[in-house]
C-alpha cells in the first residue's frame, strides 16, 4: 500500500509540474490546474432531515456489528449478474447491491422500455414530464430488482460542441440541466431506487478521458468560480432532491484524478453540498488505494483491486483510519435504508439473454409517456408555406436512411442498445436512430420507426406512400407527392468525440431531394448540435424538425407533430451555429499527446449561448428557440421586491444540509408575466426568464414555465427566483454572494427573442430594494 501511495504522489507531482510550466494557466486563479488537498473526509451525520437521521442511526447500529473485513467487503465491487454488484454480509442479511445502466432505460434486458435520451427530455422544458420520466425509469429499475440506477447525467454538461456523450446529459446551460437533474432524481427515488448522478465532475470530452499507454488521463483545469457556477451547479439540484449516490469521473480535475480528488469529493461534494450518500467510482476509474479512500471515495466498481485485502491492510497499518472505513460502510447502508430497500425490495431480475429464465415485464404504460415526451422534445426550427401540420395528405414520399429500421439489434446493438463494444463500427446507413451509443444506450422491446408510423397514417386515408431509404440522389421524383420527407441523423457515442457537426452524405441527400420537390420537410434525429447552413435557406425546404433521440415510440411521436395532433413545443437545449467555426475553441475536444495532457477551460463561464453573446456571434438557431403552429404574445411583466433581510452571504450559523446551505434555496424574488395564445391552434409555450447578474455573463437562464393554452387564452407564468439564482461564487469568502447593484430581467421565447424587460436593485443593508420597471419592450 505504501508503494501505491508513493506512485500516486509521484504522478500527481509530475502533473502539477506540467501544469505550472504551462503558460496558459493563470497562477492567480483559484484552483486552476492545482487541486488543493481537503482532509479528512467528512463523516456523514444524517442531519439533513428526519429520514436521513433515522437511516444513519440504523446504519451505524448495523456497521457496529461488522468485522473490519465485512465493512471493507461492502465497499468493493464484484462482477456478477448486474453491471456492478457490491459485496454482501450474509450473516447480517446485507445483500449485494445491484447497479445498472442506463440513464434512459435499462440496458441489455428484455421487456424493458427505451426512453428518450436526457438531451431530448431537456428539450421539453417541462418539469412535470421530467419528473414522470424519472419515476417511470425508477419503476422499471425497481421491477428488475436493481438497487442503483446510474444516472441522471450532468457530466458532461456539454462544454464541447462535438462531445461524444453530450446527448446523455441535459444541456450546457446549468439552470436547465439542474431543473432536469432535480426532477429526474426525485422521480427515480420516489420509486425506492437509488439515483447516482454522474459523472462528478468536469468530464467534458471522450478523447483521453482515461489513462492509456500514451500517458495519464486528461486534466480538466477549471477555476473555482466556474466549477461552482457552471459544472457543479446542476448536481446541487439532484442532491437537494436527496440523491443517495454519486459517481465520480474518469479524467483528472486540476491534475488530480476524479475518484481521488479530495477537493471535489471531500471539499465540494461532502462539505459544501452536505452529501449524505455514498460515492461510487466509474468502472475502471480507481487509481489508488489509500489516496482514493482518504479523498472521499466510498465504493469502487467493478473489482477494486486497490481495495479489498489491501484496504484492510491500510487500516491495520494506519494509512486509512478505521473511522473512514466505518463512514464508507455507514454511507452505503444509510442509503440502502433511506430508500427503504431493506424491506420488500424485489429480487434481482437481471439475466443474460443466453440463459433461459422467467420473463420479468416492467414496461407498464410507459410507451404512452415515451410517446408524449418524444413529441414534447421535438423542436420545429423552420416552417414556411404552411408546410406543417400536414393536411391529411393522400400522397407522401419518404427518403433517407433514418426513416426505417434497417438493421437487426444483434447485427448492430449500438443502434438500439445492448453492448457498446461495436460503437466504432456504426454505419450511417443502418437505419433510424432512437438513442446514442455506449453505456448510456438503452434496449427497446420494439421500435416504431418514422416510416412505420407514417405508413399507418397514410393507410387510414387510403393514400399512397413511396420511399427510397438507400439513395443519396433519389430519382425519379413522384410529381403527385404532396410532400417529401427526408430523414437523416447525427450519431454520437461514449468512447469517442464527434468528428463533425454535419456530414456530406446527409447534406447531399437533403439538397438532392429539394431540387425535385418544392415541399421538402427535413427530419433530423440528432445526438446533439447539428449544423444546417448548407441547405437551410433553400426555398424548397419548407420545414425542419430536430427530432432528437426520442426513444422507442419515435415514429408515433413524430407523426403526432407532423399531422398536428400535437402542436410542437420543444425548445433547443443548445445553440446551433451557422458555421462550426463559430464555436471557436469549444468545437472540438482538446487534442494532446503529452504524457500529462492538459485541457484549460480558459473560457470560464462563457459556454453555449453565453459565448455567442459575449463574442457577438449570431447563431442560426439560439438556445431556447422553437416554433409551433400558433403565436404567443407576452405582456404584464411584474418584477416583485427582493425579500427583506436578505444578507450578502448565507448565515454561517445555519447547518449545511444535503444540497448545500438551506438559505440558497429560499425564494427571494417572484417575477410574473402574462402569455396569450394569439393564434388558432391549442399549444404550449415555454416562457423563459433570463437574469443579468452583475459581474457575470450578460444573460443567464434563471427560469422557465411551460403553459398549455387554447386559442385566445391568457395564462400567467410565475418565476420564483432563489438566493442561489441571484448569487455568484465568491472565491475569497468561499461562499455564494448576493452583490449590490442593478439586475436586469428579461422574459421571452428564447435566449434572443426577449419580449419584455425589467430591473430590480439590491442596495445597502441587503434588505432594501427598488421596485422594478414593468413590462418594457426592449
Amino acid at each position: 500500500m505504501r508503494l501505491l501511495t508513493d506512485v500516486a504522489a509521484i504522478v500527481a507531482l509530475a502533473s502539477l509540474c506540467a501544469a505550472q510550466n504551462s503558460s496558459t494557466i493563470p497562477s492567480e486563479v483559484p484552483l486552476y490546474g492545482n487541486s488543493p488537498p481537503v482532509y479528512p473526509s467528512p463523516i456523514g451525520n444524517g442531519t439533513s432531515n428526519a429520514a436521513w437521521t433515522s437511516s444513519y442511526s440504523r446504519a451505524r447500529a448495523l456497521v457496529a456489528q461488522m468485522t473490519l473485513e465485512e465493512k471493507v467487503n461492502i465497499t468493493r465491487g464484484y462482477t456478477g449478474k448486474c453491471v456492478g454488484n457490491s459485496g454482501a454480509v450474509p450473516r447480517l442479511d446485507v445483500p449485494p447491491l445491484c447497479f445498472a445502466d442506463a440513464p434512459d432505460g435499462i440496458r441489455g434486458q428484455e421487456f424493458v422500455s427505451a426512453f428518450p435520451a436526457g438531451i431530448h427530455v431537456a428539450a421539453t422544458f417541462d418539469r412535470d414530464l421530467m419528473y414522470r420520466y424519472g419515476h417511470a425509469l425508477g419503476a422499471e429499475y425497481r421491477g428488475k430488482g436493481i438497487n442503483v440506477a446510474l444516472g441522471p447525467v450532468a457530466g458532461p454538461l456539454g462544454r464541447v460542441a462535438r462531445g461524444g456523450r453530450n446527448w446523455e446529459g441535459l444541456s450546457a446551460v446549468p439552470y436547465l440541466a439542474g431543473a432536469c437533474m432535480g426532477a429526474i432524481t426525485r422521480g427515480i427515488q420516489d420509486t425506492g431506487v437509488i439515483a447516482a448522478p454522474k459523472h462528478w465532475l468536469l468530464n467534458e470530452q471522450e478523447f483521453r478521458r482515461r489513462e492509456s499507454d500514451v500517458g495519464e488521463a486528461l486534466s480538466s483545469n477549471v477555476d473555482d468560480r466556474t466549477i461552482h457556477e457552471l459544472y457543479a451547479f446542476p448536481f446541487a439540484n439532484a442532491f437537494r432532491e436527496g440523491a443517495a449516490s454519486a459517481m465520480c469521473s474518469y479524467q483528472r480535475a486540476n491534475n488530480s484524478y476524479g475518484c481521488q480528488n479530495s477537493k471535489l469529493l471531500n471539499g465540494i461534494l461532502k462539505t459544501e453540498f452536505g452529501f449524505e450518500g455514498f460515492v461510487v467510482s466509474d468502472w475502471g476509474a480507481h487509481h489508488s488505494g489509500v489516496a482514493s479512500a482518504n479523498a472521499g471515495l466510498d465504493m469502487v466498481m467493478p473489482d477494486g483491486g486497490y481495495w479489498g485485502q489491501n484496504l484492510t491492510e491500510a487500516v491495520n497499518n494506519g494509512s486509512v483510519s478505521a473511522k473512514r472505513v466505518d463512514d464508507m460502510a455507514t454511507r452505503i447502508l444509510a442509503s440502502w435504508y433511506q430508500l427503504g430497500q431493506d424491506e420488500e425490495f424485489p429480487a434481482v431480475g437481471v439475466y443474460s439473454s443466453t440463459v433461459k429464465h422467467e420473463p420479468i415485464e416492467v414496461q407498464d404504460d410507459h410507451p404512452a409517456l415515451i410517446r408524449e415526451i418524444g413529441s414534447a422534445g421535438t423542436v420545429l426550427v423552420k416552417n414556411v408555406k404552411n408546410a406543417l401540420p400536414l393536411n391529411n395528405p393522400k400522397f407522401l414520399s419518404v427518403y433517407g436512411y433514418d426513416a426505417t429500421v434497417k438493421s437487426t439489434p444483434w447485427q448492430n446493438p449500438s443502434r438500439f442498445g445492448g453492448g457498446y463494444e461495436v460503437n466504432f463500427g456504426w454505419d450511417i446507413l443502418n437505419g433510424t436512430m432512437i438513442t446514442g451509443g455506449g453505456s448510456g444506450s438503452n434496449t427497446p422491446s420494439y421500435v416504431i420507426s418514422p416510416f412505420h408510423a407514417i405508413s399507418d397514417r397514410i393507410a387510414r386515408n387510403r393514400g399512397t406512400i413511396r420511399w427510397d431509404f438507400d439513395s443519396e440522389n433519389p430519382y425519379p421524383p413522384y410529381f403527385n407527392s404532396e410532400a417529401c420527407l427526408v430523414f437523416v441523423n447525427a450519431y454520437a457515442s461514449e468512447s469517442f468525440d464527434r468528428a463533425t457537426l454535419a456530414d456530406e452524405y446527409s447534406d447531399n441527400l437533403i439538397q438532392n431531394v429539394a431540387v425535385n420537390c418544392t415541399n421538402t420537410i427535413v427530419v433530423i434525429h440528432s445526438a446533439g448540435i447539428r449544423t444546417v447552413d448548407t441547405w437551410i435557406e433553400n426555398p424548397n425546404i419548407t420545414a425542419v424538425l430536430f427530432a432528437g433521440l426520442p426513444g422507442q415510440e419515435s415514429g408515433n411521436s413524430l407523426v403526432d407533430i407532423l399531422y398536428g395532433d400535437v402542436a410542437p413545443s420543444g425548445k433547443l437545449p443548445y445553440t446551433i451555429a451557422k458555421s462550426e467555426s463559430d464555436y471557436g475553441t469549444l468545437l472540438n475536444s482538446s487534442v494532446s499527446f503529452d504524457y500529462f495532457p492538459q485541457d484549460n477551460f480558459t473560457e470560464g463561464l462563457y459556454v453555449d449561448y453565453c459565448a455567442f453573446d459575449k463574442d457577438g456571434i449570431e447563431p442560426r438557431f439560439e438556445f431556447g428557440y422553437g416554433l409551433t403552429y400558433t403565436t404567443f404574445n407576452y405582456s404584464g411583466l411584474d418584477v416583485g421586491q427582493v425579500a427583506a433581510n436578505t444578507a450578502e452571504y448565507p448565515d454561517p450559523n445555519v447547518p449545511i444540509v444535503q444540497g448545500g446551505h438551506p438559505q440558497l434555496w429560499d425564494d427571494v424574488l417572484t417575477v410574473t408575466v402574462n402569455t396569450t395564445n394569439t393564434g388558432n391552434v391549442p399549444a404550449a409555450e415555454v416562457a423563459q426568464l433570463y437574469l443579468g447578474i452583475p459581474d457575470a455573463p450578460v444573460r443567464q437562464l434563471r427560469g422557465f414555465h411551460k403553459i398549455y393554452m387554447d386559442p385566445g387564452q391568457t395564462a400567467t407564468a410565475t418565476f420564483a427566483l432563489t438566493r442561489r439564482d441571484l448569487s455568484v461564487w465568491d472565491v475569497v469568502a468561499q461562499q455564494w454572494r448576493l452583490q449590490r447593484g442593478q439586475y436586469n430581467v428579461w422574459v421571452g421565447a428564447s435566449s434572443r427573442d426577449l419580449r419584455l424587460h425589467g430591473t430590480f436593485e439590491i442596495v445597502e443593508e441587503w434588505a432594501k430594494h427598488a421596485r422594478a420597471n414593468r413590462g418594457r419592450t426592449p
